[in-house]
């Protein structure tokens, strides 16, 4: 009997085209869903034919009471080896195979200075006012050379993100909960004593942490006030990582120069959200991870996963819950 396969969050229906899919042609049918699905039920629904499911990053929970709902589902391949949304144990228990695929953290970096730097020199609005016929010019730019970067997380894309900072003749700063003084020198980057000192030291904040128990809300009401009236904050990792309701109100009384934000509590942001009207934000569908490249390789590894799955070798298998 053909299986069925689903790729889930296809937004730009590009999941087939991206990937040869041709060596599966015989024995798996190919589903992709451009639509987001916002709830378990309608999730389920969807996908109770299905044995075989590719899902997109941490947009889409799996939790035991899914896996329950899904009893033909054999196989479910995240894109990227981390997914902290799926329950593993409930995986076991309904003899579901998890695998992963590699996933390159250039793409990130690049979108954390392509949002940093629209914020520094007010891009989207000089833009928009141009192709609107509005003024010429409304804004001063804020420099980057000789201004402080904090960084939150000096690991494979914060470290790339420092070098990058370093080339702008910015002054780099780092913290995380273990970050040593050894690795910070090894990125030229200082080690600052605390968040309280990063924060309220920095002209730039940018965040590249894993989300854990430690850092979930770490930047909360109190943690945003540190930060200077000229400051500007991006977040490009995990939204749950700063208080939201917290940001909104920081954004809304005009107390840091401006923040940006790729990543949000709840994805793909509901039409009536107050982040899409909140002033001094610029806001993008979280893109960090959005590349061709990147694509490629999500979507022919997971061609290479179904194939070895159905030879009884699955590779890339993902079996415990990422690391706090």
């Amino acid at each position: 009997m053909m299986l069925r396969c689903a790729v889930l969050d296809d937004f730009q229906k590009v999941a087939t085209t991206l990937a040869d899919w041709t060596s599966l042609t015989d024995s798996v049918e190919v589903v992709s869903f451009a639509e987001h699905f916002a709830s378990e039920d309608e999730l389920a629904a969807a996908l109770t034919g299905f044995d075989i499911v590719v899902t997109l990053r941490e947009r889409v929970l799996f939790p035991a009471s899914l896996f329950a709902r899904l009893p033909r589902l054999q196989l479910l391949i995240a894109s990227g080896m981390r997914n902290s949304v799926i329950d593993y144990a409930a995986a076991r228990t309904h003899s579901v195979t998890v695998c992963g695929t590699d996933s390159s953290g250039t793409p990130p970096v690049e979108l954390t200075w392509a949002l940093l730097l629209g914020l520094a020199r007010s891009i989207v609005p000089e833009s928009t006012a141009l192709r609107a016929g509005g003024p010429w010019q409304s804004t001063v730019g804020a420099d980057l050379a000789g201004q402080r970067l904090g960084i939150l997380g000096l690991g494979r894309i914060g470290s790339k993100v420092a070098r990058i900072g370093q080339a702008f003749g910015m002054e780099i700063t780092a913290w995380s909960q273990n970050l040593t003084k050894e690795h910070a020198d090894e990125a030229d980057a200082t080690l600052a004593p605390s968040l309280s000192e990063a924060l309220a030291t920095s002209d730039f904040v940018t965040i590249h942490l894993a989300l854990s128990d430690r850092t979930r809300g770490l930047l909360g009401a109190r943690e945003l006030s540190l930060l200077k009236p000229t400051a500007y904050l991006i977040n490009t990792s995990r939204a749950a990582i700063v208080d939201q309701p917290a940001l909104i109100d920081t954004l809304r009384a005009g107390r840091i120069a401006g923040a940006a934000l790729d990543v949000y509590d709840t994805e793909p942001l509901p039409a009536e959200h107050e982040l899409r009207t909140v002033p001094r934000l610029l806001a993008t569908p979280h893109l960090g991870y959005v590349s061709e490249q990147n694509y490629r390789t999500y979507y022919t590894q997971a061609v290479e996963n179904i194939e070895a799955y159905l030879k009884g070798t699955p590779i890339r298998r993902i079996d415990t819950a990422p690391t706090p």
